[in-house]
């Protein structure tokens, strides 16, 4: 199995490979024409190989590479394309809200999965994005990484930002062994939220190590204000942890203006990436993808 990385996954890619017993790496030539075109070339033997790529597709040129290097790696004449998607852009619109707009959840499966024999993602934005996939589509959590990372450090309770992460930091809790709640969110606009602590939480906050659990961090609001939540209820140290780390504009400084801490997987390159997904998409390319040779 030969595995190439993207320019938006590189580093993951790389321990990707090493996860699957050092899988021969390699990392295709990427350039822009005058007019700005891109230009992809991978290199090596891939004729009759299986072959993984991994690319993350944040931006519009992110999906360009991608879609450029899928079609290079079946002219090169690879026997299977495992295509991994560690954050898988557009996903947040998966129904049409208004007449005229497209579904781009939709869009994006039906064009990505094309040169591509099987699908790997992470904490897909919803369930129905990976059910509209034809081909074998399969989905690794960002949680078990933040859950390995988090037993090397102080955690007293786990908290979700609103109740729509219930499950989130449920199953992070039970990982962990520790106890959890949701706060309650009001949102007043698109960039200011109003959040509260559960009516009925029995659970004493006053010098307990939090941690605040979340799939997605883009423009940090909500995350900022459930850590001056806590805070008010003087809790020892707050942290804020999530698989996919946007950190749109200065969200990472004001995130870090009230925490002790901020933790993100590996799925987009950011500087608060210290937990690896790399083995959970491994463990599925190794079984679920494996299966389907």
């Amino acid at each position: 199995m030969h595995v190439i990385g993207g320019q938006a996954s590189t580093a993951l890619a790389e321990r990707i490979s090493r996860e699957l017993g050092n899988a021969p790496f390699a990392i295709p030539f990427v350039k822009r024409f005058p007019d700005g075109e891109l230009y992809v070339r991978v290199g090596g033997r891939l004729a009759g190989e299986d072959v993984v790529l991994v690319q993350s597709t944040r931006t519009d040129q992110d999906v360009v590479e991608l879609l450029l290097l899928e079609d290079a790696i079946r002219e090169a004449g690879a026997r299977r394309l495992t295509v991994v998607v560690p954050y898988f852009g557009y996903a947040r619109q998966d129904r049409s809200f208004y007449p005229g707009e497209p579904v781009s959840a939709r869009c994006m499966t039906r064009h990505l999965e094309l040169s591509a024999d099987a699908v790997v993602t992470v904490d897909m934005h919803s369930a129905a994005t990976l059910q509209s996939f034809t081909k074998p589509a399969f989905e690794a959590s960002g949680i078990p990484a933040i859950a390995r990372l988090l037993r090397e450090r102080p955690v007293d309770l786990l908290v979700s930002p609103d109740k729509g992460g219930t499950d989130r930091v449920r199953r992070m809790a039970l990982l962990l062994e520790k106890p959890w709640m949701a706060l309650e969110k009001k949102r007043i606009d698109s960039d200011r939220v109003e959040l509260m602590l559960p009516s009925a939480s029995p659970i004493e906050l006053e010098g307990k190590h939090i941690v605040i659990v979340d799939d997605v961090i883009s423009t940090g609001g909500t995350i900022v204000e459930a850590a001056k939540l806590l805070r008010r209820h003087k809790v020892g140290a707050t942290a804020a942890a999530c698989t996919h780390g946007l950190f749109l504009k200065d969200a990472f400084e004001r995130i870090k203006a009230v925490t002790d801490d901020l933790y993100s997987t590996d799925t987009l390159q950011n500087p608060a990436e210290k937990a690896s997904v790399a083995p959970d998409i491994a463990q599925i390319l190794r079984k679920d993808v494996a299966e389907l040779a």
